[in-house]
This record gives structure tokens, C-alpha cells and sequence, in this order.
């Protein structure tokens, strides 16, 4: 398969607090590949965001070349997989078509845990906090079972799988300053993991710097339990 050279033009359409985004920006920023940033507001999508993208979410990439029609990639993993195999830069999957195929299965694992991330900030009752935060233990308890000595998911390779995690870790970093939710408790391994994530460059770089104003913005709008827990 070719390269994409720099004379492609990569634009990431984005929302500001999608982790699904932020998966293709450090997809992107790991393999040094230019692209901008071109922000919509999901409760307002414009008509020519309505036109590109057939599900109607983030992130969409879009693709230009000289002499080229315009092509329109959707799904955050279908962008990070195109990236990983056009894009010059550090190779971002195993080279083991075994390895490479666990990786990808505990992406799926990530997503399946921002389901139930999506229950814990908008759970409107204890109940349905409870519910969430115990799914997601559990979860994290599995993802635990399989880490090694780090600093990352594969040692001391960046994957694709950590531009995966690296989101949900972040929604930690606002809601530890609200309330503990105790996810992390007895996981020494997940949490060398999310401490090595959130200093990575290409992690920090993925949200704009008032990301955790407008989470919080998020959780008033929808009267998130959370912030009860936290009074």
C-alpha cells in the first residue's frame, strides 16, 4: 500500500470532548503526520458535516490530494487502522499478525468501556453510578490481568491501543477532582499505565487546553450524579 505524502492535505473534523477524536489527533501526532483541526458543535451540526459524515458523528478525516476527489473516512478505528498503514512514521501496530489481532481486540475492550463511561457521567441517581462504576471495574480489573511492566500497553512500544485508553483516562483527571470513584483501587499496574499516558506529548496535545471546563460544563447540563456525589 502507499504512503501519504506531506502534499496530502488531513483534516480532522472534531468535537471537543469525543475520545473517539482523540483516538485519530494521536493516531496523527504519533506518526508526525500534519493536519487540521476543524471543531463542529454536535448539538448544531452544520449542513456540510450533515452531507460528509453518513452516521452523523465524529471524527470524520478527510483526505485531499491534488488532482483527487475528496475522500471522507468515518470511525475512529477505521481512520486509526488507514493512518497506522498510509501514513509514514512509528509503526503503531505489532508486526504479528496474532499480536496485532490482541491489539485490536482490546481496542474493542476500550470502546466497550466508554459505553459504560458514558452511563457513570450521566447516571442521574446513585443507582445508576453504582451500576456504571461497577461494570467498569470490573472491566479495568481485566485490563489489569493483561499489563505488563509498562510504561505502556505492548512495553515500551506506543500502540494503537494506548491512543485508545489514553481518553478514557483522561475523564479521571476531572472527575478525581470531584469525587473518588475508587476505579483505580488495587490496580498498581492500570494505574502506571494512565500516569505514563498522561504526560505522553501526543496525549496532552489531543483536546484543546479548556477540555476540563467543558467537561464540567457537560456534567451540569446533564445533571450528572457525579457532581451530587461530589457535594
Amino acid at each position: 500500500m502507499s504512503t501519504i505524502s506531506h502534499p496530502a492535505r488531513l483534516t480532522l473534523v472534531s468535537h471537543h470532548l469525543c475520545p473517539y477524536v482523540q483516538r485519530a489527533a494521536i493516531a496523527l501526532m504519533e506518526k508526525g503526520a500534519p493536519f487540521e483541526r476543524r471543531f463542529i458543535d454536535l448539538a448544531a451540526k452544520p449542513g456540510w458535516f450533515t452531507a460528509l459524515s453518513p452516521l452523523g458523528k465524529v471524527p470524520l478525516l478527510l483526505v485531499e490530494k491534488a488532482g483527487q476527489q475528496q475522500a471522507v473516512l468515518f470511525e475512529s478505528s477505521v481512520i486509526c487502522e488507514f493512518v497506522e498503514e498510509t501514513v509514514q512514521g512509528p509503526k503503531l501496530h505489532p508486526a504479528d499478525p496474532l499480536v496485532r489481532a490482541r491489539h485490536r481486540a482490546w481496542m474493542e475492550f476500550g470502546s466497550a468501556i466508554l459505553a459504560d463511561l458514558w452511563g457513570l457521567e450521566t447516571a442521574p441517581d446513585a443507582a445508576g453510578f453504582e451500576q456504571a462504576r461497577a461494570r467498569m471495574a470490573d472491566k479495568f480489573a481485566r485490563v489489569e490481568e493483561v499489563l505488563g511492566t509498562g510504561p505502556y500497553f505492548a512495553g515500551e512500544a506506543f500502540s494503537l491501543v494506548d491512543a485508545v485508553y489514553a481518553p478514557i483516562f483522561r475523564y479521571f483527571d476531572v472527575f478525581d477532582t470531584l469525587a473518588d470513584t475508587a476505579l483505580f483501587a488495587g490496580l498498581p499496574r492500570v494505574q502506571a499505565w494512565r500516569q505514563a499516558l498522561s504526560v505522553r506529548p501526543s496525549v496532552r496535545a489531543a483536546v484543546t487546553p479548556d477540555y476540563p471546563d467543558r467537561l464540567r460544563a457537560f456534567l451540569v447540563r446533564h445533571d450528572a450524579f457525579l457532581l451530587k456525589r461530589a457535594a
